[in-house]
């Protein structure tokens, strides 16, 4: 059952009281009236109210000063003015300071009825705003970056000194190890975290597609170009451009990008009209530009633009001891997601996890993980649970084991004799890393 809404009507004229408050009440709104201004601040501070109804001018306060009483206590309420038509004037000057909309007396109750209910709406719209914003801004706070190793403390220390700051900065790393999170976490811990954060994958798109998705584009532009269109600068305004895969832009493109960056303007594709874009850049790539710019094919000065402030983002294999954390994070919001009571990972699993090479970085430990508890039929994920991209030579042993139903005898002894291959038939070495003395090595080799 939804809540019933609160309305304070706020009005001298007490026949326009009854009357108004009967016709709420029959709407299912919860009604209450003051006869003045004082009155109705009173119960503003006393009890929660959805909305206002005030009307303009009364005796002693009026709806003026009462609207700017109201917003210097509760800035987000929502205040709808009542006016007669000589007063019009002051009724818009009241939009200006706060109000949402305004009525003229007489009004039909069809019209004050559609009014109120338009208030409402968009009071519910921006309350959603604001959840989701703070929703995001909770997602991607610092603490939600996992790691304790010295690598990630220290990319831990610059983020939070750029975070409040204009500069440029330039996200450096391997594909999956968490570039995009970072760019976030950046424009949501800076002044610019209630405007919007934009972000697109540069080496997605061909070239032509690609200026018009960054510039936008007039109608009749190009073929297809059916309305006018902005692009991902302009929508980016007051907020954070997030350039991914930089590295891939065109030389050509590259020059429109480097002149928008030193002018702060642009026009869209088929334009003449400058633009301008107060917009906060971050860019990634996963590439060496500096070798690329050795090999002709990124621009020197655009690179000096973009890399105010580097920051390079570690591979994952090197920074294993964030991988235990990163895995008992993963395995949290992964049985969450899928309602499954996993709790823990074994300690063969979270070694297998820690001694893997991970290719694709903390994205594909994160889908590793996820597949293991859904796999996982019980609280702990183990071993069996586990498969990677790369597959490791214990796994497809363990694979083999299954598939072919072996002994626990018969896969010891071809556990060892694959260690065994992997030292080129070095018992000494092969004995160390199965943990166990020569006589057992020999007695699972089947020697002895």
């Amino acid at each position: 059952m939804s809540k019933q809404q609160a309305i304070l009507l706020v009005d001298d004229d007490k026949a326009f009281r009854v009357l108004t408050s009967g016709l709420l009440e029959e709407q299912g709104y919860r009604v209450v009236a003051a006869a003045n201004a004082a009155a109705g601040l009173a119960l503003i501070k006393e009890q929660p109210f959805d909305l206002v109804l005030t009307d303009l001018v009364m005796q002693g306060t009026n709806g003026i000063q009462l609207l700017e009483q109201i917003k210097a206590f509760d800035p987000k309420m929502t205040i709808i003015m009542i006016t007669g038509f000589a007063s019009i004037p002051s009724a818009v000057e009241a939009m200006k300071i706060g109000a949402f909309d305004y009525l003229s007396k007489p009004c039909s109750n069809d019209e004050l009825l559609l009014k109120i209910k338009k208030a409402l709406a968009n009071k519910r719209n921006l309350e959603e705003l604001d959840r989701l914003r703070t929703e995001l801004s909770e997602r991607y706070q610092f603490s939600q970056i996992i790691g304790k190793s010295p690598a990630m403390q220290s990319v831990f220390s610059i983020i939070d000194m750029v975070a409040g700051s204009d500069a440029s900065i330039l996200l450096s790393g391997e594909t999956g190890s968490g570039k995009e999170l970072v760019a976030r976490a950046i424009h949501y811990n800076s002044p610019r975290q209630s405007h919007p954060f934009i972000a697109i994958n540069c080496a997605a798109l061909p070239e032509t597609l690609l200026e018009s998705e960054l510039f936008g584009h007039e109608k009749g532009a190009f073929s297809g170009a059916i309305r006018q269109k902005p692009g991902r600068f302009e929508l980016a305004n007051s907020g954070t451009l997030f350039l991914d895969e930089i590295g891939d832009i065109p030389l050509s493109t590259q020059v429109k990008l480097l002149r928008v960056l030193q002018e702060k303007t642009f026009e869209r594709i088929g334009g003449t009209q400058s633009i301008s874009s107060d917009m906060r850049l971050i860019s990634a790539t996963n590439k060496n530009l500096d070798q690329e710019i050795q090999a002709g094919r990124f621009r020197n000065d655009l690179y000096f633009r973009l890399n105010v402030m580097p920051i390079h983002l570690p591979a994952l294999r090197e920074r294993k001891e964030d991988i235990p954390l990163l895995a008992q994070h993963f395995m949290k919001i992964s049985a969450t997601k899928n309602s499954k009571s996993v709790d823990s990972i074994s300690e063969a699993a979270m070694k297998m996890l820690v001694e893997y090479n991970w290719p694709g970085n903390v994205r594909e430990l994160e889908n590793v993980i996820e597949r293991a508890v859904l796999f996982c039929r019980n609280a702990t994920i183990d071993v069996s649970h586990l498969s990677f991209h790369e597959q490791r030579p214990e796994m497809q042993l363990l694979t083999n084991a299954r598939s072919s139903r072996m002994t626990e005898k018969e896969m010891t002894q071809l556990y060892a004799r694959t260690i065994l291959n992997e030292h080129n038939g070095n018992k000494k070495l092969a004995c160390k890393t199965l943990g166990i003395n020569f006589k057992t090595l020999q007695k699972r080799l089947g020697e002895l």
